[in-house]
């Protein structure tokens, strides 16, 4: 055999057990990245999380990061874990139900984008874009039951009676109002979600009690629907058209001899009807009876302002247009709802979500706000009022506020109104 010959055997031979070796090299490469990932996952999985947390509980560490407390945290993965544990993908389950929960929650807490969640949970975007609708689901089918519409005349007396103790108006059943949500634009859905604003949206509708709690929430209507079609659209609107809500009969106010029916507050984007009041339109003189009736319905509508208020302010992903697609972005904000209620059902978990001065207070008739309006406004929240609508008014409508009007110049003054109206 010649050199020649001799060299280019060698040659190639040198080669392929270089090429080998580069391959192996790079297998163990590969491996040896995949294994410190996940063991930098460990610190955030399984009871590590929870235990790490917990033991910053007492400097507010777990509070900041979930918005509640451990056994608020422990109390949901005990009710969340038999729906989540179904989902029997094996990439699914190789995130633990606390760690799925501590993701879903952070991401509410924050709206952070799904690319900075995976550099702090080590999990890949694309699995966390799975995790966060299928624990919002899970955690809307076991906290359901925390929103709940009154079925009877006597649950819904019931609120009527807390916003004459609290709020001074009688014969109410709640204060409502609606927020188009803020999206990124949907794929492929032309003008479906375009609203007045030149934002694309869906739209939450909202019912609350006195006490600072949702009784009703719609959401998912698209934002090109005119404002005046959110309340139409709503099943509260439908079920009051059919006469299906077990409202109470009407009664005269207290002192008063002209029956009048129950109430639902709303402002000018409302229709004023048999069931709805609204403020008076226009600019009225100090003192007078239309000016006292627009503070005393507005004081008590401040209810529901408070609670879109402190909802964003606490979870953030209100604040900013959601990077979702509609569908997703339903479940993300009726989940937020859901949490609202669930974390003010006990004193404890109250005082932490809404520690003393949360929320708008009054002192003799003075209005204090509270501590949410200090850490948002109007451009840090992707929330937007919908739109106020001229509207003709039935006339047994515009009787029944006017009863009102006089009620509250009459059996049913405060002393200091005349101060501030």
């Amino acid at each position: 055999m010649s050199n020649s010959k001799q060299s280019i055997i060698i040659a190639s031979a040198a080669y392929i057990v270089m090429h080998s070796c580069i391959r192996k090299k790079n297998k163990r490469d590969k491996r040896w990245w995949v294994k410190q990932l996940y063991k930098s996952r460990e610190i955030y999985s399984g009871s590590t999380l929870l235990e790490d947390l917990k033991f910053q509980e007492i400097s507010g560490q777990f509070q900041n990061f979930v918005r509640m407390s451990s056994q608020d945290f422990e109390l949901l993965i005990n009710m969340i874990g038999p729906k989540i544990t179904k989902l029997n993908t094996r990439m699914r389950m190789a995130v633990p139900v606390k760690e799925r929960l501590a993701i879903t929650l952070r991401f509410l807490a924050t709206g952070d984008s799904y690319t900075s969640m995976q550099y702090l949970f080590k999990v890949s975007k694309q699995l966390i874009s799975s995790i966060v609708p299928e624990t919002c689901r899970a955690l809307i089918e076991v906290l359901k039951k925390y929103v709940k519409m009154p079925s009877s005349p006597e649950e819904w007396l019931l609120v009527a009676e807390q916003y004459e103790e609290l709020w001074n108006f009688p014969n109410c059943l709640g204060a409502m109002d609606g927020k188009h949500i803020a999206l990124q634009a949907p794929i492929n859905s032309g003008s479906e979600y375009y609203n007045y604003k030149s934002h694309f949206s869906i739209v939450l509708f909202a019912l609350v009690d006195a006490n600072y709690n949702f009784i009703f929430a719609d959401t998912g209507c698209q934002g090109r629907i005119s404002d005046g079609g959110v309340f139409k659209h709503s099943t509260l609107h439908k079920r009051l058209q059919s006469n299906d809500l077990n409202i109470p009969t009407a009664r005269s106010l207290p002192g008063r001899n002209q029956v009048v029916e129950y109430v639902f507050l709303g402002d000018e984007a409302f229709p004023l009807c048999k069931h709805i009041m609204k403020p008076f339109s226009g600019t009225h003189q100090k003192g007078s009876m239309e000016r006292i009736f627009n503070y005393l319905l507005s004081r008590a509508r401040r209810i529901v302002e408070n609670v879109f208020g402190i909802s964003s302010a606490v979870f953030r992903i209100l604040r900013k247009p959601m990077l979702l697609e509609p569908e997703k972005a339903e479940l993300v904000v009726m989940t937020i709802v859901l949490l609202h209620n669930f974390l003010r059902r006990n004193k404890q978990s109250r005082t932490l979500y809404n520690p003393t001065g949360t929320f708008d207070a009054d002192v003799d008739g003075q209005f204090v706000p509270g501590n949410w309006r200090e850490t948002l406004n109007e451009k840090m929240s992707s929330l937007i009022p919908i739109r106020t609508l001229p509207r003709k008014s039935p006339k047994e409508a515009q009787d029944t506020r006017k009863e009102f009007a006089a009620y509250f110049t009459s059996n049913g003054r405060i002393c200091w109104q005349d101060q501030y109206a």
